[in-house]
């Protein structure tokens, strides 16, 4: 009988790569946050609000994951104090060597925080460590509030769950006892804070739970 190979490489060569990620990041005393959703739910819009927040205190850098354009670089450029874009021509999920070749271009030891803006998916960036710190699932109103029970891979290893665009739950009937339900199966662990990117509901207890996660980094 034949021997059987099972070629697990390309994980196992992420996780090494995101091993010295983190180690890196670590190093410059950096706390590193990789935010995962389906696209449209509202990262960009979301750090708009968050870095500016922390600022001056923390200062904040962000690398972009998109499959096409730097639009969502460009709408950071001015607020955080690098912005770095990688586009994955296609890839469905950014990974740590791609994150590897950004920090190379960035000045660490000025850095507090790293924000990774990983590409719009709700599938693939959940089994890539990239060397974060924390993992954020996001979800968002118009999305419906299925999507935790649909998609538990993007959500049980989630460190923090924001649940965006609450301005709109009212007129859209959201119910978010269904998404609460469906996480107490999945992940007990994680804090869920209801936000609004845009009108910036609840952002204080978003942001004073980075302060806290920053401050039990150890810088």
């Amino acid at each position: 009988m034949k021997k059987i190979n099972v070629v697990t490489s390309v994980l196992k060569a992420n996780d090494a790569v995101a091993s010295g990620n983190r180690e890196r990041m670590e190093g410059a005393g950096m706390l590193v946050l990789n935010i995962t959703s389906a696209p449209g739910s509202g990262k960009t819009a979301l750090l708009e609000r968050t870095i500016p927040a922390l600022a001056p205190e923390m200062k904040s850098a962000v690398i972009v994951g998109d499959l096409q354009t730097t639009r969502d670089a460009e709408r950071l450029g001015d607020l955080a104090v690098e912005v770095t874009q990688i586009n994955t021509e296609g890839g469905c999920h950014l990974s740590a060597t791609q994150v590897s070749d950004a920090l190379d271009g960035l000045e660490l030891k000025d850095l507090s925080v790293m924000f990774i803006e990983n590409v719009g998916n709700m599938v693939c960036p959940s089994g890539f460590d990239l060397g974060e710190h924390v993992r954020v699932a996001m979800l968002s109103v118009p999305e419906g509030a299925d999507k935790v029970a649909k998609y538990p891979t993007l959500f049980q290893p989630a460190d923090v769950i924001l649940l965006n665009k609450m301005d709109l739950a009212e007129v859209l009937e959201y119910d978010t006892s269904i998404v609460r339900e469906d996480l107490s199966r999945i992940n007990t662990r994680a804090p869920l804070f209801e936000i609004s990117a845009k009108t910036g509901e609840g952002m204080d207890q978003w942001l004073d739970w980075i302060r806290n996660r920053y401050q039990h980094q150890g810088k």
